[in-house]
C-alpha cells in the first residue's frame, strides 16, 4: 500500500492510496481456493473444479467484496499510522472510471480519503471555574399554596337551578363547525367545562355565562392563530352548544380527611410529599442553571477550529427539526422576524456551540476515565419503554437490536457524568434567589447536545 498526503490545510486532511492489483488478485486466489472445496458444481468432484471455471462462477462477485473489505482496511490502517483522529468516517473516491479495470484485476487500486481531524487542545483546570448556584429556600407558604391548588382542583360540584357564573361547572353537548360543516375533534356529547379555567379556546367559556340547564345557544369564536391544527389556527368557528346541567362549587376544607381522601394518612403527610415536589422541580432547574453556566465558561474558553464536516453534520439536524417545527406550526421566517438566511446563520452558530462543547466534554471525559455502566444504561432503557405503554416489547427490541439509538441514550448519560465530574473541581458557591428569578429562562438556551 503506497500513501500520499495530497492536502493538509487546517483540519483537512486527503490521502492518495494506491494498493497494487497483484494483492487484490493474491486475495482472490486465496478467497477461490478456500471456497472450492465447500461448494458443490455439476460435473465436478468436491474441491476439483478449475480455477478458471470458479473465477468466471464467482470471481466478479468476489472480486467486489474483497475489494471492500480492502478499501476499509487499508482505510483504516492508513489513519493509524498517521497517528490521528478522525472527527468522522473518511470518504473514500473511488473514481468511476477505474472501477472496471480494477475488478478485472488488470489496474491498481487507486482511491482518495478525505476527512477532517478532531482539533487538539489542553484541558484547562476546571478549579479556576467559578459557577454560582442559584438555590430557593422553600417556605410554608410555597407548600401551602400548592395544596390549596390541589384543593381548588378537587371541589365538589352540586347541581343548582340558577343561571351559569363563573367559576361553576357547565356540562354540556357541543358541535363546532367551521364554514357550517362540522370540523373533526369539535364534537362531544357529555362536555363539561369550568367557566373560568380557560381550558377551551378564548373566549368560548364567557359566552357560557348566564346560560341555564336547558338552554340552546349558538357561540361565535376564532382559534388562535399559532393553534396547532393549521386547519383551523386563525379561523372563525361557531359551537351548538346544549347545556344539560350547570353546577356550583363546593367548599373544601384542607384538612387531615381531606389528605385521606387523596389516600395519604393525613395532611402532614401531604405536607411532606409536595415540599418533596417542589425541591425536585426546583432542584432540576437549578441543575438546569448551573449546567448553563458551566457550558457558558467553557464556550468562552475554548476557541478552536472545528471540523467542518461534523458541523455541517450537526447543523443538518438542528436545520430539519427547525423546518419540522415551522411546518407543524405553520410559520414563516417572516412570522419569525426573520429571514432564512438570517435563520441559517444563527443556527450554524448553534451547531458550532454543541461541537465545540461535545468536543471539550468528550476529552475531559476520556481523559479521566468516566464511564456509563450497563446498569445505567438498561435504566435509562427501561424509561424509555415505559413511555410507549402497550408497546414496550417493540421498542425495547428496537433499541436492543440497533447500537446506534442505544447509544442515543448513553450519550446523555455520558454528557451528565462528566459535568458532574467538572462541578466536583469547579469552585460552586450557593446564591438564594426567588422563584421567578429561578424559574426564569435564559435567552438562547442551548446545551452542548
Amino acid at each position: 500500500m503506497q500513501v500520499t498526503e495530497t492536502l493538509a490545510e487546517g483540519l483537512k486532511r486527503e490521502l492518495k492510496v494506491v494498493i497494487p492489483a497483484s494483492e487484490l488478485a493474491s486475495r482472490l486466489d486465496t478467497y477461490l481456493e478456500d471456497l472450492k472445496d465447500k461448494v458443490k458444481i455439476k460435473g465436478f468432484r468436491p474441491g476439483k473444479v478449475p480455477m478458471a471455471h470458479m473465477k468466471r462462477m464467482y470471481g466478479r462477485q468476489a472480486t467486489a467484496e474483497i475489494l471492500n473489505e480492502m478499501l476499509n482496511e487499508t482505510t483504516r490502517k492508513a489513519v493509524e499510522e498517521r497517528n490521528e483522529k478522525p472527527a468522522l468516517q473518511p470518504e473514500i473516491d473511488l473514481p468511476e472510471g477505474n472501477a472496471e479495470a480494477i475488478l478485472e484485476g488488470s489496474a491498481d487500486i487507486a482511491f482518495t480519503l478525505s476527512y477532517d481531524i478532531l482539533p487538539e487542545f489542553e484541558i484547562i483546570d476546571f478549579k479556576t471555574v467559578e459557577i454560582e448556584r442559584p438555590i430557593v429556600e422553600i417556605d410554608d407558604a410555597e407548600v401551602d399554596e400548592q395544596i390549596t391548588q390541589i384543593a381548588a382542583n378537587n371541589k365538589p360540584f352540586a347541581t343548582k337551578d340558577g343561571a351559569a357564573e363563573d367559576g361553576d361547572r357547565v356540562q354540556m353537548s357541543y358541535l363546532g363547525k367551521l364554514d357550517g360543516e362540522p370540523f373533526e375533534g369539535g364534537a362531544d356529547e357529555n362536555g363539561q367545562l369550568v367557566i373560568g379555567s380557560k381550558q377551551f379556546i378564548p373566549g368560548f367559556e364567557e359566552q357560557l355565562v348566564g346560560l341555564k340547564a336547558g338552554d340552546e345557544k349558538v357561540i361565535e369564536v376564532s382559534f388562535p392563530e399559532d393553534y396547532p391544527a393549521k386547519h383551523l389556527a386563525g379561523k372563525g368557528v361557531t359551537f351548538d352548544i346544549v347545556v344539560k346541567e350547570v353546577q356550583a362549587p363546593g367548599e373544601v376544607a384542607v384538612d387531615d380527611d381531606f389528605a385521606k381522601g387523596l389516600g395519604l394518612e393525613g395532611l402532614d403527610k401531604l405536607k411532606e410529599i409536595i415540599r418533596g415536589q417542589i425541591e425536585s422541580q426546583f432542584g432540576a432547574m437549578t441543575r438546569q442553571k448551573v449546567k448553563r453556566q458551566l457550558l457558558d465558561k467553557l464556550d468562552e474558553v475554548y476557541q478552536f477550529d472545528l471540523p467542518e464536516r461534523l458541523v455541517q453534520s450537526e447543523f443538518d439536524g438542528v436545520w430539519r427539526q427547525v423546518e419540522q417545527d415551522m411546518e407543524r406550526s405553520g410559520k414563516s421566517f417572516e412570522d419569525e422576524e426573520t429571514t432564512e438566511d438570517e435563520a441559517r446563520a444563527e443556527y450554524r452558530k448553534i451547531a458550532e456551540r454543541r461541537v465545540r462543547l461535545g468536543l471539550v466534554l468528550s476529552e475531559v471525559g476520556e481523559k479521566n476515565e468516566v464511564k456509563v455502566t450497563d446498569e445505567e444504561v438498561q435504566r435509562a432503557l427501561y424509561e424509555k419503554v415505559r413511555q410507549f405503554p402497550g408497546q414496550e416489547k417493540e421498542v425495547f427490541e428496537f433499541y436492543r437490536s440497533n447500537p446506534t439509538a442505544l447509544a442515543s441514550l448513553q450519550a446523555p448519560i455520558y454528557e451528565e457524568k462528566v459535568v458532574d465530574y467538572i462541578l466536583e473541581l469547579a469552585k460552586v458557591t450557593d446564591k438564594t434567589v426567588t422563584k421567578d428569578e429561578l424559574m426564569a429562562e435564559d435567552e438562547g438556551d442551548e446545551t452542548a447536545a
